[in-house]
């Protein structure tokens, strides 16, 4: 388990990320990971009046959702980071349950916005933590200090089976051993207690990296799709500016 110091300057980054397209060099990403915007926020604040139209477009389930979760984040809105992670964690985790994508929306691989997961009740692992990560973004927290991170989560003991899983990481400082808020289990964790867990890349509102490290993985503007998709969506129902 690697579970690098998450500084980098962004100029350094762009540099190796440089260095390492000349070289032909490409991490070795998941086949749903091609996919990037490159945009920058300050803190975001929630738009109460968007979330309520929207979450009424897709349903009762929604509205219902997207109402506790309000709630749950105006109480939120002035407590330190560890409220707000403990708070929003828990929120997703009691209130959904854990179904693949194939189950839910009849593909393989779909980046569902909040509100479309409080809809139908269940999503993924990357539904789960990009719920997560979106409504901590909407009570204010530092888009630097998360990354969405893909890894590779051992089953079954040492030796064992792996399987693709994404989890939210959290850097109280660029430095520090990041927190892991996965919905796998139900308490917020170290990474050092995650050994469970390979890192593969990371991403944020700010960039894409190998691992949870400093290096680059090259331009996040060539990487658009899926991520741009939920990117929009995410703004249009009151979670982003």
């Amino acid at each position: 388990m690697f579970w690098f110091p998450a500084a980098a300057t962004k100029r350094g980054a762009t540099r190796r990320g440089r260095q390492h397209a000349r070289a032909g060099l490409r991490p070795r990403l998941l086949p749903c990971a091609l996919l990037w915007l490159g945009v920058t926020w300050s803190v975001a604040a929630l738009d109460a009046q968007r979330m309520e139209k929207a979450a009424q477009q897709l349903g009762p389930n929604a509205v219902s959702g997207a109402r506790a979760l309000q709630q749950d984040l105006a109480e939120l809105q002035s407590a330190e980071d560890r409220q707000k992670l403990a708070g929003v964690n828990q929120f997703f985790n009691r209130r959904l349950a854990f179904r693949d994508d194939q189950l839910v929306w009849g593909q393989l691989d779909y980046w569902a916005s909040p509100l479309e997961t409080l809809q139908q009740g269940q999503g993924d692992c990357e539904d789960f933590a990009m719920a997560k990560y979106f409504s901590l973004l909407a009570v204010g927290m530092p888009p630097e200090r998360m990354r969405l991170v893909y890894v590779r989560a051992a089953i079954g003991g040492p030796g064992g089976a792996s399987q693709a899983h994404m989890v939210l990481a959290y850097y109280p400082t660029p430095q520090a051993e990041p927190l892991i808020l996965d919905n796998l289990i139900g308490d917020i964790r170290p990474a050092s207690r995650r050994p469970d867990l390979t890192p593969v890349f990371s991403f944020n509102a700010e960039g894409l990296w190998q691992g949870v490290g400093p290096l680059s993985a090259g331009d996040p503007t060539t990487r658009l799709s899926r991520w741009r998709e939920v990117l929009a969506k995410a703004r249009d129902q009151g979670f982003l500016p």
